[in-house]
């Protein structure tokens, strides 16, 4: 074969290849999981050009988002509790509690394929390391639901204080806090006994939690405090409080792979705090969109996304650089971020 005729035969298979669907250069390294609480639909985004492509429904106000470790599902809690301001008289918007649940999401085909029935009033979960578990806070009952993500029925149920909202699992040791908004407290419990091995005080409504990766620290961000609260999660003690700069209400918590840092979304303070873990001190802030509120890292630790549940979009950060890059337009009240798929 002469190099011309070479050089075709290649061209010619690369072609065939490409229409084939065998190598795609376009093909995302990771996609994004958006729930957005009031339209009720999921925005999914193309991690490697920052994009919307597609949006498909879910039931009411889904909130909190994970997928499994495998990155095989992915679940959202789905709630019939209607969204009230403090003090409105509740018997005015009844709760659909036939809405209530856990729905189950197929990354792949981007659809939700079922719904558990998990609880009542579901907010923010967690899932355990194996992506056997989820643990998932009932906002309206004062407990913490385990659900088996193989068969979707539930294996037990902790109580806690009125008002449960974040949960977290130490990636060490596998204790589940969840964090009470009504009293201040964060419960660790053993999830293997099902039982509170430990109540910690921290004030000030806290709304989710977040561990170091070794697992050594819990951090908690205070909403009406302003602050996070750093835990000693080996001895579950309160060890400090980093304040938040004015205006802050502190929502979203997230670590990198290596802990040197703390990302926070301030809510109404539309603003990212970057909080030095060694001086446990904010570094700098980041103005993003209007009232963040779920944030998530990239798998590679390099951009950060965060949920703008007044404008309607997610903010893409550049953590190196400090700077927002771009903004990406969702659904109706972004809540919580999911990724899916692996750095390239």
């Amino acid at each position: 074969m002469y190099a011309s005729d070479t050089r075709c035969f290649f061209a010619i298979c690369f072609s065939c290849v490409v229409a084939a669907g065998v190598f795609r250069a376009e093909s995302p390294s990771y996609l994004l999981f958006v729930s957005n609480e009031r339209s009720g639909d999921v925005t999914v985004i193309d991690g490697a050009t920052d994009s919307v492509v597609g949006i498909f429904p879910v039931g009411k106000r889904p909130r909190g988002i994970h997928a499994t470790p495998d990155g095989r599902r992915v679940f959202v809690t789905l709630s019939g509790s209607p969204r009230m301001a403090p003090g409105l008289d509740e018997n005015r918007a009844p709760a659909d509690k036939r809405a209530d649940g856990l729905g189950v999401i197929d990354p792949a085909a981007r659809k939700l394929i079922d719904r558990w029935h998990v609880g009542s009033d579901p907010e923010q979960f967690a899932i355990s390391k194996d992506g056997k578990f989820a643990f998932i806070a009932n906002e309206d009952d004062a407990s913490a639901s385990i659900i088996d993500l193989d068969s979707g029925q539930a294996r037990g149920r902790v109580k806690v204080s009125e008002e449960p909202e974040g949960v977290g699992v130490n990636p060490a040791n596998g204790e589940v806090y969840v964090t009470c908004e009504e009293k201040g407290e964060v419960f660790a419990i053993d999830p293997d006994q099902q039982r509170v091995i430990a109540k910690i005080e921290t004030g000030g409504r806290p709304r989710s939690v977040a561990f170091s990766p070794d697992g050594s620290r819990a951090y908690v961000a205070c909403e009406n405090g302003g602050y996070v609260a750093v835990i000693d999660a080996r001895l579950h003690d309160l060890i400090s409080k980093i304040q938040l700069p004015t205006g802050s209400l502190p929502m979203g918590t997230a670590v990198p792979p290596d802990g040197k840092e703390l990302y926070v979304s301030t809510g109404r303070g539309n603003a990212i705090a970057i909080i030095d873990t060694e001086k446990n001190e904010v570094a700098t802030t980041i103005p993003v969109g209007n009232r963040v509120w779920g944030i998530a890292l990239d798998p590679g630790g390099t951009k950060l996304y965060a949920a703008n549940g007044a404008s309607n979009d997610v903010s893409v950060v550049d953590v190196k650089s400090r700077k927002e890059l771009r903004r990406i337009k969702v659904g109706d009240g972004p809540w919580g971020i999911a990724i899916v798929g692996a750095a390239k």
